[in-house]
């Protein structure tokens, strides 16, 4: 018998307007300028990613997959996991590979009875619950519609958990935010209760940068779709087609910049934060880190944050790593 399942509203209404709106002006007024890269993600950018998930130059997401389809009967024998916590939910083949584990369908381990996906979206959270519990039927579905960064101690779901944070998105985070962002994750769980955590990892920048700057211009299209953004929500004058992507390798810091440099000087008005912002030619805005891991670092950084690391998976090109860690 399919149950209904719970979704609790965290955000308010207004929330994506006011985020968006004080993002733009901290970040366009700074020296030099930037923007969070979450704000790609509106329903085109949505699906411009995903067409770059299926690029042959983008390996993380297959990465990662590979990975998963290893080891998630692993995953659930050492977690024994009765809740599934998904920061950034989804209804993706990556997560059914976990509830399929944890749930006991792909093996003898499952003793999950909860899915406990969070997302910023409520439509996405919405149908990604109603897909999971079509197809997980006796499975306990309670949706939190939050911001991870905000709302982590709003999380139900029974002891013990298994909080998934997938995909390297850690990576968008900087080295200042990923440390409280590990202590709020461990802050939130019991002792003995677990965090999985896909982080890619470091290798050359002939691997690197093609998947940031494709040869179909697809991740062009996505990073220059955030200025569609700012034209429709916040009335600004973008000239879209005069800003040129950039994807380069920092090498110091060991991440990815994704950046949009304009191609000619140029005022740009925001009128619904009464904002004036000046493009010399040539400067660029940048839009995206994603930094890259060793584990040595990924070690470092969960120990500090209270998690003793106790898997470490990678595909078999060592690409993408997938941490289980345990709070301690």
């Amino acid at each position: 018998m399919t149950q209904a399942a719970v979704v609790d509203v965290h955000l308010t209404s207004d929330h994506a307007t006011r985020s968006l709106r004080a993002d733009a002006r901290r970040g366009l007024t700074a020296d030099p300028k930037w923007l969070p890269p979450k704000w790609f993600y509106d329903a085109r950018g949505s699906d411009l990613f995903e067409q770059i998930t299926q690029l042959p130059e983008y390996y993380p997401t297959r990465a990662e997959r590979e990975v998963l389809q290893r080891r998630a009967d692993e995953i659930a024998a050492q977690t024994g996991a009765r809740s599934l916590v998904e920061l950034g939910s989804g209804s993706s083949e990556k997560t059914r590979l976990l509830l399929d584990a944890l749930h006991g369908r792909s093996g003898e381990h499952g003793n999950l009875s909860e899915f406990v996906p969070l997302d910023v979206s409520e439509a996405a959270l919405r149908e990604a619950v109603a897909v999971i519990v079509a197809d997980y039927p006796g499975l306990r579905v309670h949706g939190v519609v939050g911001d991870f960064t905000e709302h982590l101690d709003r999380l139900p779901g029974a002891a013990p958990r298994l909080v998934a944070f997938l995909g390297g998105t850690i990576g968008n985070l900087l080295p200042g935010e990923r440390a409280p962002f590990l202590s709020s994750v461990r802050g939130v769980l019991d002792d003995g209760e677990w965090l999985l955590l896909g982080t890619d990892l470091v290798k050359s920048p002939d691997v690197l940068v093609p998947a940031y700057d494709d040869s179909a211009g697809v991740t062009a299209e996505f990073n220059r779709n955030v200025l569609h953004v700012l034209n429709r929500e916040l009335g600004a004058d973008f000239d879209v087609d005069a800003f040129s992507h950039v994807a380069r390798w920092n090498a110091e810091q060991e991440w990815v910049e994704m950046r949009l440099r304009a191609t000619r000087g140029m005022r740009v008005r925001l009128p619904e934060i009464d904002l004036e912002v000046d493009f010399a030619k040539g400067e660029e805005l940048r839009t995206e880190i994603s930094a890259k891991f060793r584990r040595e670092r990924v070690e470092v950084e969960l120990a500090a944050a209270g998690f003793a690391l106790a898997s470490w998976w990678t595909d078999p090109d060592d690409r993408f790593a997938v941490s289980l860690a345990r709070a301690r």
